[in-house]
């Protein structure tokens, strides 16, 4: 296991932290640590409210500065190689393996593409992510302007193609899914995106590519990225990805499950990604071979 350098968390409170105590307002927003936890942090000098050490019933308000300084810890083991499968002087794409987190959060700081990719190409910047058990291509920016220019054109421009291992008998055929997509209520999170009336607008498109003996295999392009929407999308079409402990078929977490968003197990590939050059006006297309699994018996 990775012994990290520890890290700096800053944030700037916002109303929601305005008159509580500063042990209340850490164990509300952060449940992944317990108040004990907390107290003991704070009571070790840890927690720092407009750069200075503060008690735990310090009372908070908005617009002050909140750091967390987090000793080195060891993380939890994880793939750490990576494939190269586009590069130019403005934009790399690479392969991820299943496993590996895209951006820090939660256990890991080091232990992730983001941080493994900077070693070899400094300022790379990633345009999307990848949940920890997906593989595939992740496309970054290697420059603030290749940046901007795919972000003005990602909404409209980018297409993004997966490969999914799903529960049971999809329908044949192509199956347009657009049930909305926002925050819920989870018991260690506090929320994470799920099916919700609430929700932002979303769009899949599903094709069955094969039927195997208790489940298929389909091809998904989205029209919209929202955080996890394939995972929530499929499982709310009453197929969800064979071994994902977090969405069961209706795409809400169970009210008393306790898994997280980061948990691998299930079965997710991204295999194309097609964008316009932010400088050589042509489409770029790139490729990142299924795996056994996720190939057709026809191909």
């Amino acid at each position: 296991m990775t012994l990290n350098r520890g890290f700096r968390y800053h944030q700037r409170l916002g109303e929601s932290a305005n008159g509580r105590t500063l042990l209340s307002y850490l164990s509300e927003r952060y449940r992944h640590s317990s108040p004990v936890e907390w107290q003991r942090r704070i009571e070790g000098g840890l927690v720092l409210v407009e750069g200075a050490p503060a008690r735990a019933d310090r009372a908070l308000a908005a617009g002050e500065s909140l750091v967390w300084n987090r000793p080195p810890w060891r993380e939890p083991p994880a793939p750490t190689s990576f494939a190269v499968l586009y590069e130019d002087e403005d934009v790399l794409g690479v392969a991820k393996p299943a496993g590996l987190p895209t951006l820090p959060g939660g256990s890991f700081l080091e232990n992730t593409l983001l941080a493994r990719v900077g070693q070899r190409y400094k300022g790379a910047s990633p345009l999307h992510r990848l949940g920890r058990g997906t593989s595939g291509i992740v496309l970054f920016a290697l420059n603030p302007e290749a940046r901007r220019a795919l972000t003005r054109s990602w909404a409209k421009d980018v297409e993004r193609s997966y490969r999914a291992l799903v529960t049971g008998r999809f329908p044949r055929g192509e199956t347009i899914l657009e049930h909305p997509i926002g925050p819920v209520p989870h018991p260690l999170l506090g929320s994470v995106h799920a099916v919700s009336a609430t929700g932002k607008r979303a769009r899949s498109r599903v094709r069955l590519l094969e039927h195997r003996e208790d489940s298929s295999l389909v091809e998904i392009e989205i029209e919209t990225g929202r955080t996890h929407q394939i995972r929530i999308h499929l499982a709310a079409a009453g197929h969800p990805l064979v071994g994902d402990p977090l969405y069961p078929p209706g795409g809400v977490p169970a009210p008393d499950g306790n898994a997280l968003p980061g948990v691998t197990g299930y079965h997710l590939h991204a295999h194309r990604v097609s964008f316009p050059h932010p400088r050589a006006y042509r489409e770029i297309v790139i490729h990142c071979g299924p795996p056994p699994l996720y190939r057709a018996g026809t191909e």
